[in-house]
């Protein structure tokens, strides 16, 4: 009697710490390296908000755009996985108003993740709507070109690999000369990318295991990846740089554990 009392406490504590887990997100700044001179001078400034999961999510959009409106953003990079309910997309709104009363210079992107595709053609069609009607320009295998300083910048959004949505060729269809800036959800496609250039990728997908403890195995199904010890943060794939985000918002059940909701922003060099 006694042990399963003692058991029922700690369960208890740790649905009640990893609940509160939730609440307490970080803002990282990256400093991406770079070995090109003529770089140096020249750099964007990267917001990029990964797995927001509305129906799972403790950070409000107050909270979030606390934490960074004292920043320069030139551009924000939304990675995918928004929501996968048809009423949860109002509840969407509030925080694509925050984020562009940021201004970004060079605009904001949004691609795709696989618990967006779990809605049905109609109400998909809604939240791509309401990303464009926001300011967000949704890219499905598609890319844009920038000037930063004269330098062109080639945004690239692979649609989801995990659902076999992603589309390379045509991805990279009439990318220019620049730097290549790619923005995708399943960060496994990198596997897939020997053939296409990407001077830094970014992706979420995984949450940093959203409960890493005492290891997430329950990964190991979501990509080979997950098997070499990639899961967040920086990494290099063939000297290729690419991030993933712990994402800012849960799903499954709304607790975390070894992990912590975040936010991203990243310094990148232009060439």
């Amino acid at each position: 009697m006694y042990i399963g009392l003692i058991v029922l406490i700690l369960l208890c504590y740790f649905l009640y710490k990893g609940y509160q887990n939730t609440h307490s997100f970080v803002l990282n700044e990256i400093k991406v390296e770079t070995d090109s001179e003529t770089s140096k001078n020249t750099s964007l400034n990267i917001l990029h908000i990964s797995d927001m999961h509305i129906e799972n999510i403790s950070v409000t959009p107050e909270r979030l755009i606390e934490s960074i409106d004292s920043k320069r953003i030139d551009l924000i990079a939304l990675t995918g996985d928004f929501l996968d309910r048809k009423r949860s997309i109002p509840k969407l709104i509030p925080y694509l108003k925050v984020l562009r009363k940021l201004q970004p210079v060079y605009g904001a992107y949004a691609v795709f993740g696989n618990h967006d595709y779990i809605l049905n053609r109609k109400s998909f069609a809604r939240l791509k709507k309401v990303l464009n009607e926001h300011g967000f320009k949704t890219l499905q295998n598609e890319n844009k070109q920038i000037q930063v300083q004269g330098k062109c910048v080639n945004i690239i959004g692979i649609d989801n690999f995990s659902t076999n949505h992603s589309d390379l060729l045509k991805a990279f269809d009439g990318v220019e000369e620049g730097s290549n800036l790619v923005l995708t959800h399943d960060p496994n496609v990198v596997l897939k990318m020997n053939e296409y250039h990407f001077d830094y990728l970014l992706s979420g997908h995984f949450h940093g295991g959203q409960i890493h403890w005492p290891k997430p195995y329950h990964l190991r199904k979501m990509g080979k990846l997950v098997k070499m010890n990639m899961v967040k943060g920086l990494h290099l794939l063939n000297g290729r740089p690419f991030y993933i985000s712990e994402g800012l918002g849960q799903t499954g059940v709304n607790i975390r554990v070894g992990s912590r909701p975040e936010v991203t922003i990243h310094h990148l060099p232009v060439k």
